[in-house]
């Protein structure tokens, strides 16, 4: 179940941003293999000046288009991982004509116990998932 957070630099209209995170969805579901209804989102926009993501010696030109997943996420497998980097870039390119240059992600894993859904409980640890 990961949670997604996404930052993007604010400008664009609401039909682009829905459409961004349907991707990310779709993308998710077919290489993090979890299951439809395990939608956890969360899209801020900034101010320019507010995302600063260099290069880091790669050659890498960016663009104020530059978004940012983070994901929460338990365990994957490495290929999993890169399948979902490579098709997540891809789909937004090809769907939403981003550059693929302006694509970064983090992945942090993390184990069960560290989710609650609501009710101050550990859903994974007691069972209810």
């Amino acid at each position: 179940m990961p949670l997604m957070r996404i930052d993007v630099v604010k400008g664009h209209d609401e039909s682009y941003l829905k459409k961004m995170l349907d991707i990310a969805y779709e993308v998710q579901i077919e290489t993090l293999h979890t299951p439809e209804g395990d939608r956890y989102q969360i899209l801020t926009q900034h101010e320019p000046f507010e995302m600063q993501i260099l290069d880091t010696g790669l050659g890498i030109k960016r663009t104020n288009d530059i978004v940012v997943f983070n994901l929460a996420t338990r365990p994957r497998a490495t290929k999993d991982k890169k399948q979902f980097y490579s098709k997540l870039v891809e789909r937004l390119n090809k769907d939403l004509g981003l550059r693929k240059e302006d694509v970064m992600f983090s992945l942090v894993p993390n184990n069960d116990d560290d989710w609650s859904f609501g009710n101050g409980e550990a859903q994974f640890l007691n069972g209810k998932l």
